[in-house]
């Protein structure tokens, strides 16, 4: 039986990035099934689609990604969020993973960090479904 391809929403307020991402992940175990331009969109996709994983930017308009993480993770809590930024200062971070980031993709990314990163995120999440 084929394992079922885990599912990511990319949220970040750059046409670049979010094309970007898209092209890394295409052919390989992820479906992309949704993208967001700003925080409050990210929050309204993950709500209708409730993918595996969402790549989040930190910085955005409407709502930042650390307050649209907060509630992307009260509303669907089994949704793993990877922050994406360009600022990894030891404040962002902590924040993040305090509220419940799974993990970073520091910019700029290369596609053997993202793919090794969403790797380790779903392995993690199959073993849990196991």
């Amino acid at each position: 039986m084929a394992r079922r391809r885990t599912t990511i929403v990319i949220a970040d307020d750059n046409d670049m990035m979010r094309s970007i991402l898209r092209a890394m992940l295409r052919g390989e175990e992820y479906d992309v099934v949704g993208e967001a331009r700003n925080g409050q969109a990210a929050i309204d996709v993950v709500d209708r689609l409730k993918p595996d994983i969402v790549c989040m930017d930190v910085m955005m308009p409407e709502k930042s990604g650390i307050e649209a993480l907060c509630e992307i993770k009260v509303a669907n809590p089994a949704v793993e969020v990877v922050m994406v930024t360009s600022n990894s200062d030891p404040e962002t971070v902590q924040e993040s993973i305090q509220n419940g980031a799974s993990g970073f993709i520091i910019k700029p990314f290369n596609a053997a960090r993202v793919l090794d990163t969403l790797h380790k995120i779903s392995s993690r999440m199959r073993q849990g479904k196991a």
